[in-house]
């Protein structure tokens, strides 16, 4: 029971290492086109960046169920990629753009700093230039902050306006 658990909190620390990955390389990469609608206004409840929540819940669905029928540590990795998932939902959607009626403020500081790091990824316009793509993870403001400078300074480090050589 004792390993059944680890797997599941490691199933669970390890899916931030992957969220961040999917959401810097898929998300704001070749799946652009889905995330998109998660950096623009919209009306609705749902967006079609709801693709990847259900696309997560599909996969921990499948893990579970290998895991039931026959290898037994699947279930508990996709009891860890759920876990995840109802995480994420319940920070990102409630906490973060407050989708819900009430929504909760920030409190502590380590909350306080994924809602600031949330706040600069969004406040880069497009799929290219953003900050601070992990979901439980964030690093210190001033680190975020002159990544952001870094990205806005053209290649060499020199201003945006340079006369070209003869």
């Amino acid at each position: 029971m004792l390993l059944n658990l680890a797997v599941l909190f490691g199933t669970l620390v390890a899916m931030e290492g992957v969220g961040t990955l999917a959401h810097k390389y898929v998300m704001h990469g070749w799946g652009w086109w889905l995330h998109r609608s998660h950096h623009e206004p919209h009306l609705g409840v749902l967006e079609t960046n709801d693709i990847y929540l259900a696309a997560l819940a599909v996969i921990a669905a499948a893990l579970v169920a290998l895991g039931k029928a026959g290898h037994a540590p699947l279930q508990w990795v996709g009891g860890g990629v759920a876990a995840y998932a109802v995480a994420y939902v319940l920070a990102h959607d409630g906490l973060f753009h407050r989708h819900w009626p009430r929504a909760p403020r920030p409190v502590n500081r380590y909350l306080k700093r994924l809602y600031r790091a949330h706040r600069l990824h969004h406040a880069v316009k497009g799929r290219q230039g953003g900050v601070s793509f992990g979901f439980f993870y964030a690093p210190p403001m001033p680190v975020l902050k002159r990544q952001l400078r870094q990205l806005r300074t053209p290649a060499h480090g020199s201003p945006t306006s340079q006369t070209p050589q003869p």
